[in-house]
């Protein structure tokens, strides 16, 4: 309640005084009118807001947006020197990691953790929180915390996630994919049956996959006797005709004056330099006119398409398509959905279109904010869409493509790397931000596994950002980006453990 203010008898004005005092505690605003109003709002942010996962890679760059943003990180990839960071010092009992979601329930649980949140409560505010991955135990920690999830619920987010209810969405949306087929799948004779329409080249994706891990390329009874455990275990897979495509991405967030969409980006996938799986994602490049303005009106069309098909599903905030475009006849097809931050994030999020503006994490954090506000989406996505908003940036996931369990014994810290003309490299200067990075001659590392970690099969060793493009015209990769991929494992020195049911629990990707 706001105190009285004390005034001589006679010259008391009741309506007035209160008028006054309720105008003196009223500190948000009524309306934010467009971008400015909004950059300004989140620069004089007073709830503390969070970033809590893995790693802080896919929201890189937030808290300089975002007064009072803070990341709670389970690997501190700075080594201690990003100044928002905030890692638990101790390790406390725990069952083994299999997921990024166990990761973030084991970080709501940790008293460094608990008591840093309390530490930065406002009155009784604990705050505001997004994840990369969640789920219903995630929302119960949280909900106990006093933490509000900026996110859809997990519920509707695995529903979304699945890669079959994706295609229905997308029928309903008017969005093409490549043609295909759900069904269970029985056995080889079945998946013949079923995909008769389709030719004997396929694709299979079970419901829920990881950077590729989960998709299966069968042409023949002795491709699928390979993957068959994990197909016919599935309810419901996705059998699509296998096409010559080239992967593509882009971002974009629903809110709730339509669908902010992000400029399409290309795709690395499978190179056996990175990853170990043949449809597995490891990087993304952005550039002026890398697709024509017909595929990239397509794109946009798609996406703004499912996105409002998406908030009539009930969906608001930042979510990322992966479309296919055939090499044979030039269209444009859903590949997948993912309802959420994505690792294609940290290079839209820094692009020349995003500093001009804001980030899309604003859009989907301003949701969050109970605040009205007022913004012209067709405007700036026109504004997004201009080619020289778009400057060039390339980003590889490099990944440990053994088979085997190895302990690392040195590992290149994070920072600001610079490449001599003999292809070696040499740590140049630590910085948190890529944009530091100032020639194609220097690359930002930051790495995920680090000295004493066991890495494994697909495991993330660090995320290599650079200026400039890392493939060629036609899909491959460059001999620049084969020198740093070299080079910066070359920076790692391992150990490998003959016992491989030991140390590794953990499966697959965290940075998605």
């Amino acid at each position: 309640m706001s105190a009285k203010k004390v005034v001589p008898t006679a010259k008391k004005k009741p309506a007035k005084t209160k008028k006054a005092a309720v105008a003196k505690v009223k500190t948000e605003p009524d309306m934010l009118n467009g971008v400015a109003d909004i950059r300004r709002f989140f620069y004089k942010n007073e709830i503390p807001l969070y970033f809590i996962s893995a790693t802080n890679f896919n929201m890189l760059g937030a808290d300089e947006w975002i007064k009072g943003f803070k990341f709670i990180c389970h690997i501190e990839c700075f080594d201690g020197q990003h100044p928002n960071v905030f890692s638990p010092k101790e390790e406390i009992p725990h069952d083994e990691f299999t997921c990024i979601e166990d990761i973030n329930n084991y970080l709501l649980q940790h008293p460094e953790v608990q008591d840093y949140l309390k530490s930065r409560k406002k009155g009784r505010t604990t705050g505001k929180a997004m994840f990369l991955m969640f789920d219903e135990k995630t929302e119960e920690l949280a909900k106990k915390l006093g933490l509000e999830v900026m996110f859809p619920s997990a519920k509707m987010r695995t529903f979304m996630d699945n890669k079959v209810n994706t295609n229905r969405i997308a029928e309903k949306a008017g969005v093409p994919c490549v043609p295909y087929v759900l069904s269970p799948v029985t056995d080889f004779e079945h998946l013949n049956k079923i995909s008769k329409s389709l030719g004997t080249d396929l694709v299979i994706q079970t419901p829920f996959g990881d950077s590729g891990h989960t998709t299966f390329f069968i042409s023949n009874e002795e491709e699928f006797k390979k993957y068959e455990a994990d197909i016919v275990k599935e309810k419901e897979v996705k059998v699509m005709k296998r096409i010559n495509c080239k992967g593509s991405a882009i971002e974009a967030c629903v809110t709730r004056h339509g669908t902010i969409v992000a400029p399409l980006m290309t795709e690395l996938v499978g190179f056996k330099e990175m990853t170990p799986y043949k449809g597995g994602w490891c990087g993304n490049e952005i550039y002026p006119n890398a697709f024509t303005p017909e595929l990239r009106k397509k794109a946009t069309k798609y996406t703004q398409l499912f996105g409002d098909q998406l908030r009539k599903e009930g969906y608001k905030g930042y979510f990322e398509l992966d479309f296919l475009i055939d090499q044979d006849n030039g269209e444009i097809y859903l590949g997948e959905l993912n309802p959420r931050v994505t690792g294609a994030s940290s290079i839209t999020n820094h692009a020349v279109f995003a500093l001009a503006d804001a980030p899309l994490f604003v859009f989907h954090i301003l949701e969050w904010m109970n605040v009205d506000y007022k913004l012209n989406v067709n405007a700036l996505n026109a504004r997004r869409s201009k080619q020289e908003n778009i400057d060039g940036w390339s980003q590889l996931i490099i990944k440990h493509t053994e088979d085997t369990i190895e302990y690392v014994s040195e590992a290149p810290s994070s920072g600001i790397y610079k490449m001599f003309d003999n292809g070696h490299i040499q740590f140049d200067r630590m910085d948190t931000h890529r944009r530091a990075v100032e020639t194609e001659n220097e690359a930002f590392f930051l790495h995920i596994s680090k000295q004493g970690d066991y890495i494994y099969e697909g495991a993330d060793l660090g995320i290599l950002v650079s200026r400039g493009r890392m493939m060629t015209n036609d899909f491959k990769l460059n001999a620049r980006a084969k020198n740093w991929i070299k080079a910066i494992r070359s920076k790692y020195t391992t150990e490998l453990v003959e016992d491989k049911r030991k140390h590794v629990a953990l499966t697959g990707s965290l940075t998605k």
